[in-house]
């Protein structure tokens, strides 16, 4: 059975959230800080397949939860809640690690949905049958190991989140092809449409951030206006 922690201080809203998960066939169990939540993922580090992170909590926020997480190396998704509204808020809460971001209020069909995306996609692996990936990939400065997730650029480390991973094997899979932001949100995240018009974008600059030498001007990760994006491993101009 799939275990879920649910990281909320609202415990009518923690409480709600537990049932339904529950009535879902997933096991879960809640807390109303980030510390305890640190606490059961350090005594179990594998015992969690997803976090349900809110964004605000008493003594420590939700983004330093996520950072914590993180700097242990761990790949457990995060889904952060936020009842901020802000683009920022979204983009800081990306930049930390979060897989997803989900504003409140939120509906609950479209919560359990990305739950079963991400615990989903983190339980899929890229058999052999399925990969036209090499294992080691390289462009520009750098160098990707698909199966270890290990990443560096200019031989210095990158950390990049199972979302940011998946999304990268996509474009190199579709590498010289125009693909929309529709076909990413079903091929990388699950979803037949995005819980924010900004997902999609916000997880690009990530990728412009970690590879591109010059992200405003980016020579890989392309903008094709009105229909999506285009991955070139050799290097190209193009308009970001």
């Amino acid at each position: 059975m799939k275990h879920v922690l649910i990281v909320e201080d609202e415990v009518h809203l923690a409480i709600g959230i537990k049932y339904n998960l529950e009535a879902e066939g997933f096991e879960a169990t809640m807390v109303g800080d980030g510390q305890s939540a640190l606490k059961l993922i350090e005594e179990n580090p594998e015992g969690y397949d997803l976090i349900i992170l809110d964004l605000m909590l008493p003594g420590m926020s939700g983004y330093s939860v996520c950072e914590a997480i993180r700097k242990r190396q761990l790949e457990l998704p995060v889904l952060m809640l936020s009842a901020r509204t802000l683009v920022e808020d979204r983009v800081r809460g990306y930049d930390v690690g979060a897989d997803q971001y989900l504003q409140k209020p939120f509906e609950l069909e479209e919560l359990l949905s990305i739950t079963r995306s991400l615990i989903n996609r983190r339980s899929r692996t890229w058999g052999d049958a399925e990969r036209t990936v090499d294992t080691v990939y390289e462009f520009g400065r750098a160098k990707i190991n698909f199966d270890t997730y290990e990443v560096s650029v200019a031989d210095k480390p990158v950390r990049l989140t199972t979302t940011e991973i998946k999304l990268l094997h996509y474009f190199v899979e579709n590498e010289g092809s125009v693909v929309t932001r529709s076909a990413l949100l079903e091929n990388v995240w699950g979803m037949s449409h995005s819980p924010t018009t900004r997902t999609v974008d916000n997880f690009i600059m990530n990728l412009r951030k970690y590879f591109e030498e010059d992200p405003a001007r980016p020579k890989h990760f392309l903008s094709v206006r009105g229909a999506g994006y285009r991955f070139v491993a050799r290097g190209d101009d193009g308009q970001g």
